[in-house]
């Protein structure tokens, strides 16, 4: 249970909430979210698995244990590129999660003094694109945001936040059921509905099937080394199948039920579902300042969106802090000061590119959009199919079967799934995105 809640502590994040709900608006609603589970069932659950069973194998951190199992199998050292690009995607997303995080921690303090009370839409709006105007503002609070995780990081306050964790993610949850409910209220939950239930295909297209299947990844925590170091505190007794089964439902879970608690909401105040990044700092302050104890509620739901903020961001920093441990002469609290500092400079042009540098540095896109992109559909797709290419070709297929124990039909079943189904999939979905 306590890998369960760590496991899921890092996937429920972020992810969930805020990517999940703007992807969706942005993307044409069902058609993005049908793909989007098909892309966790299909390819989410063999990767995770993949990345857990490397991880019980190599019981070191991801780039050493990549190399370690590749030596012991004969294999090119070649592999130890998985590890390494896995670090190098937590990396980059951190640094703007945290920008992303310190939005979370102004809205925490919006709520306490009550910014968002009796407000219209047009009112909410205009204090989201004043924080965004600011870049000092948002130096503030993506400073505030590193400077929590580089805290904790630093101190390795693992029994601290394992007990934070069995609080406040139960919490979370329960509230964004709350939320749902409140939903039901404003007169457009069936159009809601409709919109992440009822697909168009016509809106389907390459790009949004990179898209879903870049989100399965980010919102799982998959290809960017976290997983494989979770896996190397796994014990044997531990089944990875069903480990991972409970993990992503619960997460996927919570990315329906933000959906189903944003949308409404939505609709019924003549939004634009496709608002982009900003879509929940619009709509959910819009509710909770013309509901009935929704200044409470506003508190109470940005100290847990922060808070699972902050678990994932953690989850983030630690896989590039070991690398600078490994690399350099360095204990853990200098190493994780140099990890924080260059993440948080990154950040800085990342926060910059909603004002002051807007333009396109590449692609047509900003610096924070270019980081976003470049992560989720190429880096963490890739990385993840290095993965599983390994655990399916280079582990041992006999001690495999024995290590998960499914019988011969699953066995069987594993085998399609994790040696073609899945990395063909990828392959074709990635290859289908770019064309």
């Amino acid at each position: 249970m306590t890998f369960i809640l760590a496991a899921a502590g890092s996937a429920v994040g972020l992810g969930n909430i805020w990517r999940f709900s703007y992807m969706v608006g942005e993307s044409g609603g069902a058609a993005f979210v049908l793909v989007y589970l098909a892309c966790v069932a299909l390819v989410g659950l063999p990767v995770l698995v993949s990345e857990w069973l490397i991880g019980r194998r190599g019981q070191k951190n991801p780039i050493n244990t990549m190399a370690e199992l590749a030596r012991k199998g004969g294999h090119s050292q070649a592999w130890t590129l998985i590890g390494i690009s896995g670090v190098v995607a937590a990396f980059l997303i951190l640094s703007f999660y945290s920008v992303i995080g310190g939005w979370s921690l102004s809205y925490t303090l919006g709520s306490v003094t009550g910014a968002f009370s009796g407000k219209d839409a047009d009112a909410i709006g205009g204090l989201f694109n004043g924080l965004l105007a600011s870049p000092g503002k948002l130096l503030l609070w993506h400073t505030a945001f590193m400077l929590l995780v580089v805290f904790i990081v630093a101190r390795g306050v693992t029994k601290g936040l394992e007990g934070a964790v069995r609080t406040m993610m139960p919490a979370l949850f329960i509230l964004m059921v709350v939320l749902v409910i409140y939903g039901m209220t404003t007169g457009h939950f069936g159009e809601a509905m409709s919109f992440m239930f009822n697909p168009d295909w016509s809106a389907l297209s390459g790009g949004v099937v990179l898209a879903a299947m870049g989100q399965a990844f980010f919102t799982l925590s998959l290809g960017m080394g976290i997983m494989m170091a979770y896996g190397s505190y796994l014990g044997e007794d531990v089944d990875l199948i069903s480990t991972a089964r409970t993990v992503i439902i619960l997460d996927t879970l919570v990315a329906i039920l933000a959906g189903m608690a944003i949308f409404p909401i939505v609709f019924a105040n003549g939004l634009s579902p496709g608002e982009g990044p900003g879509l929940i700092f619009v709509t959910l302050p819009l509710a909770f300042g013309n509901m009935t104890g929704g200044t409470i509620l506003g508190l109470m739901f940005f100290v847990l969106l922060t808070f699972a903020a902050l678990t994932s961001a953690i989850s983030l920093l630690e896989p590039v802090v070991e690398f600078v441990e490994e690399r350099t002469p360095l204990t853990r609290v200098p190493a994780t000061l140099i990890a924080a500092v260059a993440v948080w400079a990154l950040g800085i042009a990342a926060l910059m590119s909603f004002n002051v540098w807007d333009a396109p540095v590449a692609f047509g896109l900003n610096v924070f959009d270019l980081l976003d992109t470049f992560t989720s559909k190429f880096l963490l797709p890739l990385t993840g199919l290095g993965a599983i290419v390994f655990a399916a070709w280079c582990l041992d297929r006999e001690s495999v079967h024995r290590e998960l124990s499914l019988g011969a039909t699953g066995n069987a079943l594993w085998h399609a799934t994790s040696r073609y189904i899945a990395p063909i999939g990828v392959i074709f979905v990635f290859v289908g995105g770019l064309l």
